[in-house]
C-alpha cells in the first residue's frame, strides 16, 4: 500500500475524531425542565431566572434587561463577611480580568446584608477592586427578595444565622447564566481549579452563542 495514502488516511481519521469531540463538547442546561407540545413537536422548556429589580453601586436599576443578550456570572456575598467572601472576590476578579471589556460578559454580585451594604458601601467596595461598574454590578435590595431569588431560583443557600461569623450563611458558588437566562454551571468560588474551569466554560458558552 502506498505510504502517502496511509498517512493521508490516518490524518483524516484523526481529524474526524477531533471534530467529533469538539462538536460534543458543550455545557449542560441545569435545573428543572418541562415539556410542551407544539403541534407534532415536543419542546423542552428549561427553568430560567425570573425578572428582578435591584440597585447597584452607581444607583442604577438592575434587571434582566441589563443582561439582554449577555452571559453573566452571579454570586452572593456581604462586604463584612469574615470567612469565604474575600477568597471568592479574589477568584471572581480572576474571571473579570480574563473577560473585562468583553461586552458579552457581565457579573452580578448580590449582597445578603442590605441593611449594612448600602449603595455607598457597595460603591466603596467596588472602587477598592478597581472594576468597570458597567460590567460588574454589586446590587442591594429587599433582603427577603434577595434570599428568595438565591434559594428558589439560583438554587443556592442564603440565610440569616446569628451563630455564624458575620451573622449570615451563604453559598460560595459562582453561577454561570446564559443569554437565555438558564443556569449552565455551578463553580466553587473558593477553589482555584473550579474557577479555572469556569473561565474555560465561559469561553465554550461564548462560542455556543455566536
Amino acid at each position: 500500500m502506498n505510504i502517502n495514502f496511509v498517512k493521508i488516511f490516518i490524518f483524516f481519521i484523526v481529524l474526524f475524531f477531533v471534530s467529533c469531540q469538539q462538536e460534543e463538547k458543550s455545557l449542560p442546561i441545569l435545573g428543572a425542565k418541562t415539556t410542551e407540545t407544539n403541534g407534532s413537536i415536543l419542546d423542552t422548556i428549561y427553568k430560567t431566572i425570573p425578572d428582578f429589580l435591584f440597585i447597584d453601586q452607581d444607583r442604577n436599576e438592575i434587571s434582566q434587561a441589563t443582561f439582554q443578550n449577555k452571559i453573566y456570572i452571579a454570586d452572593f456575598f456581604f462586604t463584612t463577611c469574615p470567612t469565604i467572601c474575600p477568597i471568592m472576590k479574589n477568584q471572581m476578579f480572576r474571571v473579570y480580568e480574563k473577560y473585562k471589556e468583553n461586552e458579552r460578559i457581565a457579573f452580578l454580585s448580590h449582597t445578603i446584608d442590605p441593611q449594612h451594604d448600602t449603595v455607598a458601601v457597595l460603591k466603596s467596595y467596588a472602587n477598592s477592586l478597581g472594576i468597570n461598574s458597567n460590567q460588574w454590578h454589586f446590587v442591594t435590595g429587599d433582603r427577603e427578595t434577595i434570599y428568595n431569588i438565591a434559594q428558589n431560583h439560583y438554587m443556592v443557600s442564603a440565610v440569616e444565622d446569628e451563630s455564624a461569623p458575620g451573622g449570615a450563611v451563604h453559598s460560595g458558588a459562582f453561577i454561570l447564566i446564559d443569554k437565555e437566562k438558564r443556569i449552565r454551571g455551578y463553580y466553587d468560588g473558593t477553589d482555584e481549579k473550579a474557577v479555572t474551569q469556569l473561565i474555560q466554560d465561559i469561553s465554550l458558552l461564548l462560542n455556543e452563542n455566536k
